[in-house]
């Protein structure tokens, strides 16, 4: 915007640089041949005034010597002609070429003009690379009589280069406009866009805010117009709106998660005590009933499990990832080993360090084993794999289950979302969301693929700990 902004500047004082400058020189030009034209035409209305009376008497040789002093002393030759534009005199020495081509059209046309008694003109604008001498006829009038014509024939050299000096002024003043507009414009561009660039960096950082649970960085309004410092100050008052609301909101799963473990677990006291006290009949809704307890129990877990990711602040402290994995591992393999699956880890070299929020890399190991368990089938393997590629701590967990359609891979992080070919599954669609947000605040990145053998494979992408 700012490229945009100066380049909108720039053009606006090009249009004002040539709009001002082209009629400035123009007029320069303009000016120079009007006071080389009047400085011609007097000495033409002079020299025409001194051959009245040679041309009348028929002495014009008399004229000779004036006009080649005047030759020799301002490098301007002069020819005179008579009434059939035949020379008579010129300020050449005797015998020497007429100055004058009195075969060129331009100047037989205005050789007449003179014969015809029309005073001399400007002729068309000079302009420096005009390289063409200034030719001037005027008639030679005794009595009202067109005896004859005085034609000069000026050189220009003094004209042009005074006009290119003028112009070359001009230009190096059209360029000083440019670099003051640039001096001038940077700051102010600056001073408008300060805020803009303010509210694009809350923006991002209210994304990470939101996710950290942070407090979103503050744009202010005390720079830029008053229409961008009131945009500010309501960006500011949206962004708080948006982290109190996100706050009540995570506080309130949390708060109801916590209230309602009290008299879930009461309730499956309940039921477990009823074991043995109901007909047969009813034991199968006890049964029922008391899964159901358990199924809530776990939503219940899965929910503070969210609020506590949420929630979180955003800080990050190294984790020995080898270790925490070892350890998620031989806890899961009892759970692996009553299923009858393999649960393999490889890649663990004993010093990986990755940066996550507290207890993080537990909380995704947990969410992801539990997954990968749960739609593995007897006889099967979890493969799970630790590796360090580039800044990264790469964690992949494989399992060999049903895995997923290419077109719910997206959707699969989506709280409460579960593919219709799982729901017969025990679950709450909470897991992949946990681990998106725990991914999340360590700056990470979270990928499902569905590799080849089947089943589904999902990596977690951390930022190493270069120790």
């Amino acid at each position: 915007m700012r490229t945009r902004l100066l380049g909108m500047v720039w053009f606006l004082v090009a249009l004002l640089v040539f709009g001002l400058g082209v009629p400035l020189a123009l007029s320069v030009a303009g000016a120079e041949q009007q006071r080389l034209f009047l400085d011609r035409l007097t000495d033409t209305t002079r020299f025409a005034s001194m051959a009245q009376r040679p041309l009348t008497d028929a002495r014009p040789e008399s004229m000779r010597e004036e006009l080649q002093r005047y030759a020799e002393l301002y490098g301007i030759d002069v020819v005179i002609v008579d009434a059939d534009r035949n020379p008579v005199v010129s300020s050449a020495s005797p015998g020497g070429p007429v100055p004058a081509d009195l075969a060129d059209p331009e100047v037989l046309e205005l050789i007449d003009a003179a014969l015809a008694g029309r005073r001399p003109a400007p002729g068309p604008l000079l302009l420096p690379w005009d390289a063409e001498p200034l030719v001037l006829a005027g008639p030679v009038l005794v009595d009202g009589e067109v005896r004859g014509a005085v034609v000069s024939v000026s050189p220009t050299d003094r004209s042009r280069s005074r006009m290119l000096w003028w112009w070359l002024l001009i230009a190096a003043g059209g360029v000083l406009a440019f670099g003051l507009a640039l001096m001038l414009a940077v700051p102010v561009i600056q001073w408008i866009l300060r805020p803009v660039r303010r509210l694009d960096e809350a923006t991002g950082s209210l994304v990470a805010a939101v996710v950290s649970g942070r407090e979103a960085e503050r744009v202010g309004g005390a720079h830029g117009p008053p229409e961008l410092r009131k945009l500010g100050t309501s960006f500011d008052q949206m962004a708080a709106s948006v982290g109190d609301t996100l706050a009540a909101q995570r506080a309130f799963v949390a708060d109801a998660s916590h209230q309602l473990r009290n008299p879930l677990t009461a309730l499956k006291l309940r039921l477990v005590n009823l074991e043995g006290h109901v007909d047969s009949e009813a034991e199968t809704h006890r049964v029922a009933a008391s899964a159901e307890a358990d199924r809530l129990n776990q939503i219940l877990d899965e929910l503070l499990s969210m609020a506590r990711a949420e929630g979180a602040g955003g800080e990050l402290v190294p984790t020995d990832v080898d270790t925490v994995v070892a350890e998620r591992v031989a806890d899961w393999r009892v759970v692996a080993v009553s299923r009858d699956i393999a649960l393999n880890c490889v890649g663990a070299a004993g010093d990986t360090w990755a940066m996550s929020p507290p207890r993080g890399v537990d909380g995704i190991l947990d969410a992801l084993l539990d997954n990968a368990l749960k739609f593995t089938g007897s006889g099967s393997a979890v493969e799970v794999n630790v590796d360090l590629v580039g800044p990264w701590v790469r964690l992949s967990v494989r399992d060999h289950g049903p895995g997923l359609k290419v077109d719910e891979l997206e959707r699969a992080t989506d709280r409460f979302w579960r593919s219709h070919s799982h729901q017969n599954v025990p679950g709450s669609g909470l897991g992949l969301a946990i681990v998106s947000r725990i991914v999340a605040k360590a700056g990470g990145e979270l990928r499902l693929d569905l590799p080849e053998g089947g089943g589904l494979r999902v990596t977690v992408d951390l930022p190493a700990d270069r120790l």
